[in-house]
């Protein structure tokens, strides 16, 4: 058992801003737990990379939503590592639609995931964390584009950017920090997914820098809100380029 190492959580940490988080908390020295949804192989290659790069992770999985396939994965990270320190919350579901269009399952199904889930993680991690922790949720740019047909999606993180900062109040004393990032057009395949070549250029050209972000930009603003930045709490940080 390692009780002086650092420990996070990552959910959703076989996906593309998931999995780069992933490698680099481990880069900075932490025990990572890799968490993923329903396929366990593309945890386990993360989980590979980062031992092979000298690091230490596991793969874990589980229902983001369920409380009780969440308290398990937590309890075992504990049991694993001894304690645990920070909790990056990536994962999530995008479907698009129009209001007009948009089917009220797939809308309740978003919620679920997106709302309850950071709901169901926020509340073990706020319970578990230890002193000098952080908690990291992911919310989205798209809360202040305003673009048409991501409106189940920003609802959903309208509620998680409203979570995050009444969170980071309640644990006053805790010495957590509690704060969400929320990124622009980032190249992940939930971004890529259902999109012609031609409005991703699009995208990118709107974009101050030209390009889209990447993976590794959004995990260079989580390290540092899960590391050194203790006096960054209770914020929403737009990691965009520049784009809103």
């Amino acid at each position: 058992m390692q009780t002086a190492q650092r420990v996070a959580i990552v959910t959703g940490g076989s996906g593309g801003i998931g999995r780069a988080t992933a490698a680099r908390l481990a880069a900075d020295g932490m025990a990572v737990v890799v968490h993923y949804a329903h396929h366990r192989a593309p945890a386990e290659q993360v989980v590979q990379a980062i031992t092979e790069a000298g690091g230490t992770a596991v793969a874990d999985g589980g229902d983001i939503a369920d409380e009780a396939a969440m308290t398990a994965l937590f309890d075992r990270a504990q049991q694993r590592f001894g304690g645990l320190d920070v909790l990056v919350h990536t994962a999530g579901i995008m479907p698009l639609a129009p209001v007009e269009q948009l089917d009220l399952d797939v809308f309740d199904r978003v919620q679920r995931t997106n709302v309850r889930g950071t709901m169901v993680v926020d509340q073990l991690a706020a319970r578990r964390l230890r002193s000098g922790g952080a908690i990291v949720n992911f919310s989205t740019s798209i809360t202040r584009l305003q673009t048409p047909g991501y409106a189940a999606y920003a609802a959903s993180k309208g509620a998680v950017e409203a979570l995050t900062l009444i969170l980071a109040r309640e644990l006053a004393g805790r010495d957590v920090t509690v704060n969400a990032v929320a990124p622009g057009p980032t190249a992940t395949p939930l971004f890529f997914e259902g999109k012609p070549q031609q409005l991703i250029d699009q995208i990118a050209g709107a974009n101050p820098f030209g390009r889209l972000g990447t993976p590794e930009d959004i995990a260079e603003l989580v390290a540092f809100l899960a590391g050194p930045g203790r006096w960054i709490n209770g914020q929403v940080l737009y990691a965009n380029g520049g784009m809103a």
